[in-house]
């Protein structure tokens, strides 16, 4: 049993998927200067206050492995084929061996996303925390989950369909981070 939640919030990457849209698993992609997503999710994420950072891998793992940063620690997701689900489940179940009291989520294909937007989510962790990156009112990543929110939202997704509605019927906090960058994800190359 893990002790009280004490730690900084645990960073979350979520890397497993095979980006049919995108042409092949975005766990592999690379900024035009050659840096990997991968990298740049775990330097925002440590950046802007999480702890220890978590990457789920699934399509391409042994390929994207190499590019996990030293001291990011691996989930392999075994049924990474069946949608986000499975990697927010993986992660989450991963995150409850340690204390921390809080994990945020953030998805490979936000290379843009700045450690300062993280850093908005990261002050209000608390255990029952709950809250998203929102864009000129409309919901984006990182997103913040509280310790006592991990067990209902893993039961709570399937397929490709990830924490927004658990986040909608939980009246999940909107953190405005218009400012810092656009929010958006990449879909295409």
């Amino acid at each position: 049993m893990p002790a009280t939640p004490s730690e900084a919030p645990w960073g979350l990457v979520l890397a497993a998927g095979a980006g049919r849209r995108f042409g092949g698993p975005k766990a592999l992609a690379r900024t035009s200067a050659g840096t990997p997503w991968i990298a740049l999710a775990v330097h925002a994420l440590r950046a802007g206050g999480c702890g220890r950072i978590l990457v789920t891998l699934g399509a391409a793992a042994d390929e994207a492995l190499p590019l996990v940063p030293a001291g990011a620690t691996v989930v392999r997701i075994a049924d990474w084929q069946t949608g986000v689900a499975a990697s927010v489940r993986a992660g989450l179940v991963s995150a409850a061996s340690g204390s921390a009291s809080a994990a945020v989520v953030l998805p490979v294909d936000t290379p843009d996303a700045p450690a300062s937007a993280v850093a908005r989510l990261v002050r209000r962790a608390a255990p029952d925390a709950l809250a998203f990156a929102s864009y000129d009112g409309s919901p984006g990543h990182p997103v913040l989950i509280g310790r006592e929110h991990w067990s209902a939202l893993a039961a709570s997704v399937r397929g490709d369909v990830g924490a927004r509605p658990y986040l909608i019927a939980q009246g999940a906090d909107a953190v405005e981070c218009g400012d810092l960058w656009s929010g958006a994800d990449r879909d295409e190359r």
